[in-house]
């Protein structure tokens, strides 16, 4: 179980790169490079970053839901 943070204290790098992948972290966003207001390029992005134990959870229990 995920004991809580108390955030008047300091994490350390690894403790917060390990905290992200065992809950997961999704980014999204969007850019548009334009001239002149004429669009020329469009990037979208959707980024998910959790570890791959964690992502097969979620892959089980939506499979679990489903069924149900």
């Amino acid at each position: 179980m995920n004991k809580p943070v108390n955030y008047s204290d300091s994490m350390s790098l690894c403790e917060t790169l390990d905290r992200v992948l065992n809950t997961g972290v999704v980014v999204v966003g969007e850019i548009v490079i334009s001239v002149a207001d004429i669009d020329l390029i469009y990037l979208g992005m959707n980024l998910t970053l959790t570890s791959v134990e964690t992502a097969n959870e979620a892959k089980l229990k939506r499979a679990l839901e489903e069924q149900a």
